[in-house]
């Protein structure tokens, strides 16, 4: 069964703790994500990866505003 999750990681790149969930599929994935990056930035997360098993999808992806 393939499954996707978000690796979380701090401004120099080093891996953090996050959110452990796992989803069924990229749209379940992305939809959660966009609940939830605002609560993970102020948390310390700078930057995310969608990750397919052990595979990159995308990313990382910055949490900073826009400047």
């Amino acid at each position: 069964m393939v499954e996707y999750r978000w690796r979380y990681q701090d401004e120099q790149g080093r891996e953090v703790e996050g959110p452990a969930e796992v989803f069924a599929d990229q749209t379940a994935a992305e939809d959660w994500f966009g609940g939830a990056w605002a609560e993970l930035r102020d948390a310390g997360v700078a930057r995310v990866t969608l990750l397919r098993d052990e595979a990159e999808v995308y990313g990382p992806m910055s949490l900073a505003p826009a400047e």
